[in-house]
């Protein structure tokens, strides 16, 4: 691509989310998240395989279909109570609404079924965008209409946590298992939103610096499925090495940074009398613990025997800066010892 044209669209990106942000009234906040996605569908079907532009098609329909209800439920708010501010949504009819449309925009289950088959027909660097950034203008503002609708997002943020546990199980497709995982961590965001919101930002922080030493590890090692990771351990020993404790913070396993957020929640819940909730939520982490595992096995643990058929990985020095790689490597394996002051600063 045009670095040029690569400019002006990471520029659009920048400037929808941005503007989104910034907003106080919904039209402006819906004209953010549409700059958003027509900003990155050039992106996502930049390489015209038939997978990039089907999945592009999927994620712009549903998209679309998010905008628009978005759009009709603030209208609909509008005129009902006269009030096109984003904080003043009262009424509870436009207030589900919103919180539907917002949860289609990001992925939460049970509207969830377009990030899986979307994020598994673009290339990683595309995917860590629509993983990572892409979520942040919606995030502002489920954050801003504060749901009143409690038990939806409790229902919505526990049957995320559950799909994207159980959904991972059986898949061999890297981009899908880390679709999967963006589903569970975004319910349990969901869950402890209405009770601490600066727990919500802190948890979709350390997912964003997970997600992101993630995808870079599988770019490194150009792998997209299961196999191809068996091969990595010529190419990168040292970085292979490291890379289960990184699925591992992605799991929630202490002493790693990813339990944090997980340990912070379940306190969260519990002090709310929702036990139950939490109780529920621990055991879809498991499920998830169990394919990042299977991950970390595949990867460290075995072997493989010959190489693979289709591109032979040459042990040529990768193009990829790893600056990157190191710094988010070493926050999502050891920032687990500042908790006491991640709390202090939640609390004050």
């Amino acid at each position: 691509m045009n670095p040029y044209i690569l400019a002006i669209l990471l520029f659009g990106l920048g400037l929808g989310t941005t503007i989104t942000f910034a907003s106080s009234h919904w039209l402006l906040a819906w004209m953010g998240l549409e700059m958003n996605t027509l900003a990155i569908i050039p992106l996502m079907a930049q390489h015209h395989h038939p997978r990039a532009v089907e999945a592009t098609t999927k994620y712009f329909l549903t998209q679309a279909a998010a905008a628009a209800t978005l759009l009709f439920a603030s209208v609909t708010h509008a005129w009902l109570t006269g009030q096109w501010e984003i904080q003043q949504i009262m009424h509870p009819l436009p207030n589900t609404m919103i919180t539907l449309a917002l949860a289609l925009k990001i992925g939460l289950a049970p509207l969830h079924a377009w990030l899986p088959e979307v994020l598994q027909g673009l290339d990683l660097t595309t995917g860590l965008i629509l993983s990572t950034w892409q979520k942040l203008a919606p995030f502002a503002l489920i954050l801003q209409i504060q749901p009143s609708n409690s038990a939806l997002l409790i229902i919505l943020g526990l049957a995320s946590a559950l799909v994207g546990g159980w959904g991972g199980l059986n898949q061999t497709q890297l981009r899908k298992i880390l679709a999967y995982s963006s589903i569970a961590h975004l319910g349990w965001m969901i869950l402890v939103l209405q009770f601490s919101p600066s727990i919500t930002l802190l948890t979709l922080l350390t997912y964003f610096i997970m997600t992101f030493s993630t995808f870079l590890v599988f770019k490194l090692n150009n792998a997209t499925n299961i196999n191809t990771l068996a091969t990595s351990w010529t190419k990168a020993p040292a970085l292979t090495a490291l890379t289960p404790l990184i699925l591992l913070s992605l799991g929630g396993l202490p002493p790693l940074t990813g339990f944090m957020p997980k340990w912070l929640i379940l306190q969260e819940l519990t002090k709310q009398g929702l036990s139950p909730t939490a109780t529920l939520a621990a055991l879809s982490a498991l499920l998830s613990l169990y394919f990042y595992l299977r991950l970390s096995y595949a990867m460290a643990l075995t072997i493989s025997p010959n190489n693979l058929t289709g591109t032979t990985p040459w042990r040529l020095p990768s193009a990829q800066l790893t600056c990157p790689l190191a710094a988010s490597t070493a926050m999502t394996i050891c920032l687990l010892p500042l908790t006491p002051a991640v709390s202090a600063l939640l609390t004050s």
